[in-house]
């Protein structure tokens, strides 16, 4: 029997950045789904930010097309953009936020979500701005989009200002990808099976890797990409929280300190990588003009106006984690763009057998392997080692255990913003990090970012479409093992 949501009472959402990709594209598209599901109650406000100079009906007109294309019919999208609206704001000027401040003070028993998809600049300002109107008041959100800062000094400024307007039980910092199914489903294969916790661990995992890997170039994001790169859009968050998904210890419940406070033993568990070895355990590379989907591209030095950067698109790395549970077992982690295929998995590769009892006709002896993929298909894999059948002697194959999630429900998975928007207004921080999480992940990439600067080395170039530089392949190849790139 299926589990009904927990309800929710009314709300304002307020979006800042509101014209913006990711609001377009994702935030409104993923309150639409929780609307057609009977999750956004009558009387909640959706309302849109941006300097753009719009009215309500423009606003809606912008969204309709992407509403659709979400799947909706026409007459439920209208019904959906009854309940949106528009404000033209700018945070650095005072113009509208009297007449914005009193539209959102209409409804003082709502909780309000004030939700950041901007760039990190403006939080401050937003911040103070919703502070001196009184706005977090009450049960008053707000949420800050990644990435938080440049480095752990930046990230410390934008955490203090953010918190002398909003109590930390106020912020809630996302990462999508703490939303997505497969992430969650990892709890439950861990904690919710006496088959696997047994085993987690260095005794009988070999190695970890995790792979979040894109076919797309820069695009428009050029400007920020060349002031960010792979390891801070990309390796600072995401990967390193499903990192600590993988390796934390089993919390004492499911309550939001308890597994945030587990996930920080393992960030502050992690070995130090800086001057003294990152050549060794660190791989940076920048994609050259190729091909991808069957199409050429250029390469990323051709997408930047200015036409020169040291900025990395690849990133492969060895991480290890210095404490009981996992010491000598290696953390290989890797992220790119314009690589072959879009996909993001975990793959925990078991130990070998000690000892074969089978003949050389028999075939090799494969390890054993748990694929627990994000996108795009979203579903677990075991993979094993059995008999082929049929007469003619003992031959072996290796084969999953396939549950792809939309097969075995029938039903599409939510995307991983309609989870985490609605756990926002119900106040459950569970999935959002914590600032400390936050402050450990930046005390361990930055001295991988002054490594990199103080080595003055350009990144490695490869080829648009392949997996990143031939150095990446050395990286895990030297300790004997191998990128998992044939899961299917």
């Amino acid at each position: 029997m299926t589990a009904s949501p927990q309800p929710v009472e009314p709300f304002d959402l307020v979006i800042f950045g509101g014209t913006g990709d990711l609001a377009v594209r994702k935030l409104l598209p993923a309150l639409f789904h929780r609307f057609l599901d009977g999750q956004i109650p009558a009387g909640s406000r959706i309302i849109g930010i941006a300097r753009e100079a719009l009215d309500d009906d423009g606003y809606r007109g912008s969204l309709r097309s992407a509403l659709v294309e979400a799947g909706g019919a026409q007459a439920k999208v209208e019904e959906f953009l009854g309940q949106v609206g528009y404000r033209p704001l700018d945070a650095r000027k005072d113009e509208g936020w009297d007449s914005f401040a009193a539209l959102i003070s209409e409804q003082p028993e709502h909780v309000r979500v004030f939700y950041l998809s901007t760039s990190p600049e403006l939080f401050v300002d937003i911040c103070n701005r919703l502070g001196s109107y009184g706005l977090n008041r009450g049960q008053s959100r707000v949420v800050l989009e990644k990435p938080i800062g440049r480095d752990l000094a930046s990230a410390n400024q934008i955490n203090d200002a953010v918190g002398r307007v909003f109590d930390e039980s106020q912020t809630f910092r996302i990462d999508h990808y703490l939303g997505k199914e497969t992430v969650q489903n990892l709890l439950a294969l861990r904690f919710g099976n006496a088959l696997f916790e047994p085993l987690w661990n260095a005794g009988h995992i070999d190695h970890v890797q995790i792979t979040v890997a894109e076919t797309l170039g820069v695009g428009r994001r050029g400007a920020y990409y060349d002031r960010a790169g792979a390891l801070r859009d990309m390796v600072q968050n995401h990967i390193l929280q499903l990192l600590c998904m993988v390796a934390m210890e089993p919390p004492a419940s499911l309550t939001p300190d308890a597994v945030r406070d587990e996930k920080l033993k393992v960030l502050r568990s992690l070995r130090p990588i800086d001057e003294s070895n990152a050549a060794q355990f660190t791989v940076r590379g920048q994609y050259r003009a190729g091909a991808a989907e069957g199409q050429g591209v250029p390469g990323y030095l051709e997408e930047l106006e200015g036409g020169k950067s040291h900025t990395e698109t690849f990133v492969a790395l060895k991480a290890e984690i210095e404490n009981w549970r996992w010491a000598g077992v290696p953390f290989y982690l890797r992220t790119g763009k314009r690589l072959p295929e879009r996909v993001s998995e975990i793959v925990v590769v078991f130990k070998a057998v000690p000892h074969s009892i089978f003949g050389a006709s028999a075939g090799p002896l494969a390890q054993n392997r748990l694929v627990l993929r994000l996108q795009p298909d979203e579903g677990v894999k075991l993979w094993l080692t059995i008999k082929h059948p049929g007469p003619g002697g003992l031959r072996l194959r290796h084969v999953p255990l396939d549950m792809s999630f939309a097969e075995a429900f029938g039903v599409s998975q939510p995307d991983a913003y309609e989870r985490l928007l609605l756990d926002v207004v119900r106040g459950n921080p569970t999935l959002f990090m914590r600032r400390d999480e936050v402050e450990a992940a930046w005390q361990w990439a930055d001295p991988i970012l002054a490594a990199w600067a103080a080595s003055g080395e350009a990144p490695r170039p490869y080829t648009a479409g392949t997996w990143g530089p031939s150095a990446a392949v050395a990286l895990i190849e030297r300790d004997g093992r191998t990128w998992d790139e044939d899961s299917e």
